[in-house]
């Protein structure tokens, strides 16, 4: 079973290979990078543990199911 820690280290592994990748170059709005790449997979995940039940995901993410709803539109998960 994967623990916060061990995605807090995948998170880092992959953000520190980012940046060994741009080879000098100046990184731009890697907040907004990181949390794109990791919404969408998290949002189907949790939607497919639900069941595809938008009111449980919601409960299960913390969020208000229209809040899911705008999330799933932004990313096209049906």
């Amino acid at each position: 079973m994967m623990k916060d820690n061990d995605i807090a280290a995948c998170v880092r592994k992959t953000l520190a290979e980012y940046f060994k990748d741009l080879d000098g170059e100046d990184p731009h709005a890697v907040y907004d990078m990181v949390l794109h790449c990791v919404e969408k997979p998290l949002l189907q995940m949790v939607l497919d543990h639900a069941g595809g039940n938008q009111t449980r995901a919601a409960e299960v993410l913390g969020l208000n199911r229209n809040t899911l709803r705008k999330k799933m539109q932004f990313h096209g998960i049906k």
